[in-house]
């Protein structure tokens, strides 16, 4: 989810920065605004998929910018920022992910967020126009870069992990490095049985993903066959990388576990 937040008051947006950055899930900071006025051009600018609005704006009121905002081509789910229970405004045009009451907790947020995931909103159009392009181009079996002068192809095989570097990413593989202007997520959506996520900044092919290992400091790193770099790995997506590995681990130990001999099932074979 691409989420916006408007907020006239920079300690509140600076307090929901830091919750959003800190709260497990699938989304992301995509702006702050300070007004109604300046989320609506906002949200016609670019895709916005949840808005966390205060409910005291100055120049136009909470219920005015939710009219607005539905009328928009992709309309954004709401979730209000109200100071006390009376100032929830109950909206009867568009459906709204929730409200809640200042100051916000981590785990009030993210059960917020995990409502507005669920609501049976239209999917937005970008989301849609993005789908049905990966889903007609059919995945590649080498990428290309520009490399000294010249141009320099790796095969998908032989990606270790890539890591976002500034405006690029850095395509680890069993030759070297390799600087590609294209996503993290971009990569992800395309080879998603391929990769998997273990930071924000950083993808690593699942089939050179050797195991887990705790340092000193109490952090978590990866360790990769083929490759002697330990990558980080952010608390929000330890869950899932562990999981990932016992599954595999575990259906590695049940194809390698030899059949126990039973001589009546020998025998009625024969």
């Amino acid at each position: 989810m691409r989420i916006l937040v408007v907020d006239d008051e920079f300690p509140s947006r600076q307090c929901l920065r830091r919750l959003l950055a800190s709260t497990g899930g699938d989304h992301e900071l995509a702006g702050e605004a300070t007004d109604a006025f300046e989320a609506i051009a906002r949200c016609r600018a670019q895709p916005i998929d949840l808005v966390l609005m205060d409910t005291e704006l100055p120049g136009m009121t909470v219920e005015e910018a939710t009219r607005q905002l539905a009328k928009l081509e992709r309309p954004p789910a709401i979730i209000f920022l109200a100071s006390d229970d009376e100032s929830n405004p109950a909206m009867a045009e568009r459906p709204v992910a929730g409200c809640l009451l200042k100051p916000v907790n981590e785990d009030q947020l993210r059960e917020a967020l995990n409502i507005a995931r669920r609501l049976a909103l239209p999917r937005p159009q970008h989301v849609e126009k993005e789908e049905e392009m990966a889903a007609e181009t059919p995945q590649r079996a080498e990428i290309s870069a520009r490399y000294r002068g010249g141009v320099r192809t790796v095969a998908i095989a032989d990606i270790i992990f890539l890591q976002a570097d500034q405006k690029y990413v850095n395509v680890r593989h069993l030759d070297g490095e390799l600087l590609v202007d294209e996503s993290l997520r971009s990569f992800e959506r395309e080879f998603p049985d391929l990769f998997l996520r273990i930071h924000r900044n950083a993808l690593v092919a699942r089939s050179r993903l050797k195991g887990l290992v705790k340092l000193t400091d109490g952090t978590t790193r990866v360790e990769l066959l083929d490759c002697d770099d330990r990558l980080a790995i952010s608390r929000r997506h330890l869950p899932e990388v562990r999981r990932w590995l016992r599954e595999r681990d575990a259906k590695t130990t049940h194809r390698l576990s030899p059949r126990r001999f039973d001589p009546r099932v020998d025998q009625q074979r024969r």
